[in-house]
């Protein structure tokens, strides 16, 4: 497969080593604007063979998209951030037969502990002494906060947990606010935590990515799923 790289930092460069282990080309690493043009120089042919796969920033992300859309490139998208806009790009993907898939994190070890954390949610429903609450810790170059993997993991707890009605990053006094602890720290890949306490025990379900390898792998394979497919997917779409 052909596989074009945007955003050719920490998260491109481990894209390009797994696409690359893969069997994989990569045809064009974009990381400016002069980089689309030169992908426009390229042949056509191999372009249109291509996946874009997106590792950028919050800034630029809809930008990437949409030069994607403008040259009917099917793009994973990785980058988080830009999630107020996600229905406007559902909608102009859908109405211009574009392709995107998009998640807030591409481990499945992250798709799995988010389906305990809906599983949790449901059991702890009817335990009203515990009261749930999530925290996130990520290294000091992360822009957004909270992560894109906090915010799903929240808005899934509370669509399944009778007590939460919406989430806020910081301590909050309302009862029914799921409190998100954002922590930025070294070069710490990701650590997401829920925990549900009570005033004699406390439940903490963790997930803690090791290295970047298992969301590269996830982007890649989410690559190889999007040739050829039209529409607006997520990873339950591929692994459910």
């Amino acid at each position: 497969m052909n596989i074009i790289i945007i955003g050719y930092g920490k998260m491109g460069k481990m894209v390009e080593q797994i696409a690359i282990q893969q069997g994989d080309s990569i045809v064009c690493k974009i990381d400016s604007e002069k980089d689309w043009n030169e992908l426009d120089n390229a042949n056509p042919e191999i372009i249109k063979q291509s996946v874009a796969i997106d590792f950028s920033t919050p800034a630029t992300a809809i930008c990437n998209i949409r030069e994607c859309f403008k040259r009917n490139i099917p793009i994973v998208v990785g980058t988080t951030g830009w999630y107020e806009q996600m229905e406007s790009i559902k909608e102009e993907c859908l109405a211009k037969s574009q392709s995107l898939f998009w998640a807030s994190n591409f481990s499945i070890g992250v798709f799995l502990f988010n389906k305990i954390n809906i599983q949790l949610a449901q059991l702890m429903s009817n335990h009203n002494q515990y009261t749930p609450s999530l925290s996130e810790t990520h290294h000091i170059h992360k822009l957004d906060a909270p992560s894109g993997t906090a915010i799903t993991l929240a808005e899934n707890l509370i669509k399944n947990h009778s007590s939460k009605t919406k989430w806020q990053l910081g301590e909050s006094k309302n009862e029914d606010t799921l409190n998100i602890e954002a922590i930025r720290e070294g070069e710490v890949c990701g650590i997401h935590s829920i925990k549900y306490d009570s005033p004699v025990d406390e439940i903490i379900i963790t997930h803690s990515a090791k290295n970047r390898g298992g969301f590269a792998l996830g982007a890649v394979t989410a690559a190889h799923w999007l040739a050829n497919k039209k529409g607006f997917f997520t990873m339950s779409d591929m692994l459910d």
